[in-house]
């Protein structure tokens, strides 16, 4: 893709599968990155750096943004992989819902603020993380699928107020994902994952974390000059399907 070789960006939660595959797709595009997360950085590739980082404290974002320009000279991308899973739906206390959105949604308008004078200089792009859980109601989850639609607003909230600086904003939202909650879940089992995904998803799998990152490198580069406000929805047919899945239903009703 055009536009990403020499360019540089942060990607907070770059240490999980998601985030990981997200950088090795930047690197591979000959972009430079740097990897914010709460838990050290092993076995980083070439180009790649490491900043500590945990998107509740403004101070540790306000360093990661020196760090990056230190390190790289210039910021071009931010993507916002990093989240928190925290929900203990109806029961959730107020101090758990913060904690959600501060996570989810707020940590990463500081980093933009933070990063905004370099993204305007270099006419940068935001990638930030939807999910499926944003359009549906799902049993016993609230603070999740909440705080992932706020994201969705907050989205086209940005990409219409930074447009005029020539920042392009944008969201994925991947369905269920081979993803570090995924493996832990399942105890590192893939194919079942994929089992239990499979009536929900047209495809009948769950996705690869880099179809997700091939999503994000597509709105970071100039192919996706034109496209802002916009979510990309890297479900494999989940949110296509609707509540009847993918068998017919009025066989059902004559059987």
């Amino acid at each position: 893709m055009r536009g990403l070789a020499g360019k540089v960006a942060i990607v907070p939660g770059g240490c999980t599968k998601i985030g990981r595959a997200v950088v090795a797709a930047f690197v591979a595009a000959g972009a430079k990155v740097m990897v914010a997360d709460i838990v050290p950085g092993n076995d980083l590739p070439e180009g790649v750096a490491f900043q500590t980082c945990d998107l509740r404290d403004d101070a540790q974002i306000t360093a990661l943004v020196a760090a990056t320009k230190a390190r790289f000279g210039r910021i071009d991308f931010l993507v916002n992989v990093a989240c928190s899973y925290l929900d203990n739906g109806a029961a959730s206390s107020r101090a758990e819902w913060l904690e959600s959105f501060n996570v989810n949604v707020v940590g990463s308008v500081v980093l933009m603020q933070a990063a905004l004078e370099e993204l305007e200089r270099n006419r940068g792009a935001i990638v930030n993380f939807g999910s499926i859980s944003s359009r549906v109601a799902q049993t016993g989850r609230w603070l999740y699928p909440v705080s992932k639609a706020a994201i969705l607003q907050l989205t086209r909230n940005q990409a219409m107020d930074l447009a005029p600086k020539g920042i392009r904003v944008n969201a994925v939202s991947p369905g269920w994902t081979w993803s570090n909650i995924m493996d832990q879940l399942t105890g590192g089992d893939r194919a079942k994952t994929d089992a239990v995904a499979a009536p929900f998803h047209l495809l009948g799998r769950v996705g690869d974390p880099e179809e997700v990152a091939a999503a994000v490198l597509f709105l970071c580069s100039d192919e996706a000059g034109f496209i802002t406000g916009t979510d990309i929805r890297v479900d494999g047919g989940y949110t296509a399907m609707g509540p009847e899945q993918a068998e017919p239903a009025i066989p059902k009703l004559m059987a």
